[in-house]
């Protein structure tokens, strides 16, 4: 018997290793073409991304409306189909003994729908149960509960049953406001010691390695 019979997952350096590999060179690129002259650091772009969400950071740091918005999704979107993240090492084990032991694997996600399925069919060969990402309406992203609250209908899980693992506190606001422990998923993090030291005083429990997590989730 599973201690955790659903897991809802992020996706960005929670799975796969992207952040460094992929949204912040295309984020660095889309700003060479649009704000020429600009620099931002992977320092500042994650200390941003934790603070605020990627929307408010493009939108306070860099000015961008709704339309420069809707352009430079457009532009992830064409970056990242031809770049494929690597998975973190001993995910696709822990995912297929998760699901073999009958857990629901959700992704809970600002990344988008086909770059989730694309990963995980890549790197894992299986889909998750259900996705809520990017696509959504921005009031049912997340920090909003609403995805939790799907999966739970949807399910029939109790909050107790499930576990959000995440590596930014964005998620301990949706899980807070539904009810549901949150592990943090460190080994995304390692290099970061500001966003770690956050994020282990906020969440439930800590993992700095995949490793860790498994031994959790099945001892």
């Amino acid at each position: 018997m599973l201690k955790y019979p659903c897991l809802v997952l992020d996706h960005d350096d929670t799975v796969v290793q992207s952040e460094a590999t992929v949204n912040y060179p295309c984020f660095c690129r889309y700003l060479e073409q649009y704000y020429p002259g600009t620099t931002y650091s992977l320092r500042d772009y994650i200390a941003d991304c934790s603070k605020m969400s990627f929307t408010e950071m493009c939108k306070i740091r860099f000015g961008m409306d709704d339309t420069e918005l809707k352009q430079e999704y457009q532009f992830w979107q064409d970056y990242a189909r031809e770049h494929i993240p690597d998975a973190f090492p001993g995910i696709k084990e822990l995912l297929h003994r998760y699901r073999n032991a009958g857990g629901k694997i959700c992704v809970v996600s600002m990344s988008s729908r086909d770059s989730i399925l694309r990963d995980y069919r890549t790197h894992f060969g299986l889909e998750p149960d259900v996705i809520y990402s990017w696509e959504l309406p921005e009031d049912k992203r997340k920090p909003s509960p609403w995805s939790l609250t799907q999966i739970r209908n949807q399910f029939g899980f109790s909050p107790e049953e499930m576990l959000v693992v995440d590596d930014m506190k964005f998620a301990v606001s949706m899980a807070r406001a539904a009810a549901i422990p949150i592990a943090f998923a460190a080994w995304g993090r390692q290099g970061f010691p500001e966003v770690c030291k956050e994020m282990e005083s906020l969440c439930d429990f800590t993992f700095n390695t995949v490793t860790e997590f498994e031994k959790f989730l099945f001892d």
